[in-house]
């Protein structure tokens, strides 16, 4: 279940990378447009959903690679039973709040499909599309979180995705 979850976080991380280019993509034609008198309506907006999109999509795999920034100045002071009980604490409240997360932005997502909300700018972009980026990112980060949970409740150490080390951001 590990390999195959590290493949989806891994597949969200490549979407990442491609939004990320995309996002330069579109502010060199902003760029162009302004050297060369042209004009592509929305360009500010389809930036912004690319690097929304990067943002969320990347969430899962940032913290299954271990680069998220855990505040651990309580948790070191911690010994025994009360950090492990710590440890439960944190990763229950973390993915309750994923999966909350996760919850709305799928409900925002198929809210604005239903509604046929679009865009307030220029480009009338229908509003569901760049946020499947968001709820995929947010069900993946609540899959994260709760993957984590549970291989602490089997008392087994969290396995890096493949080519990862732990990033010293304690």
């Amino acid at each position: 279940m590990t390999r195959l979850l590290d493949g989806f976080y891994r597949s969200l991380l490549y979407l990442a990378a491609l939004f990320m280019i995309a996002t330069l993509a579109v502010i060199l034609l902003g760029v162009a447009g302004r050297q060369f008198n042209f004009d592509v309506p929305g360009l500010d907006a389809y930036a912004g959903y690319s690097i929304a999109a990067a943002l969320f999509l990347a969430m899962p795999a940032t913290l299954r690679n271990g680069d998220h920034i855990r505040v651990t100045l309580i948790l070191n002071k911690l010994e025994g039973n009360a950090r492990k009980l710590a440890d439960y604490w944190c990763l229950v409240a973390a993915s309750g709040l994923a999966l909350y997360l996760a919850y709305f932005s799928l409900r925002l997502m198929w809210l604005s499909y239903v509604t046929h909300d679009v865009s307030p700018g220029s480009d009338a972009t229908p509003l569901w599309i760049p946020q499947i980026a968001m709820a995929l990112g947010s069900v993946g980060l609540a899959l994260a979180f709760i993957e984590d949970l549970a291989l602490k409740l089997l008392d087994q150490e969290r396995i890096l995705m493949p080519g990862a080390e732990m990033a010293r951001t304690e």
